[in-house]
């Protein structure tokens, strides 16, 4: 069992992507989403990304917070 804090550079580099602070910011700062537009239907991620962001919020897993914390960002 993963008892691991997860954050946003966890987050990051479980989606695939670079998890530097700054390539965090600059990730935040490129991807803007409308508002109504569900995190996991924006368009820049890929399926496999699109899935575990979707699949996670909806079981409400420990990822669910972080995942959270990026969906209030991107918006």
């Amino acid at each position: 069992m993963d008892t691991s804090k997860h954050t946003l550079s966890t987050l990051f580099a479980q989606l695939g992507l670079d998890n530097s602070p700054e390539q965090i910011q600059a990730f935040v700062r490129r991807h803007k989403l409308s508002a109504g537009m569900e995190l996991a239907e924006a368009p820049f991620w890929s399926r496999a990304q699109a899935s575990f962001l979707r699949e996670a919020w909806r079981a409400d897993s420990d990822w669910s917070d972080t995942i959270d914390e990026l969906n209030k960002l991107l918006h």
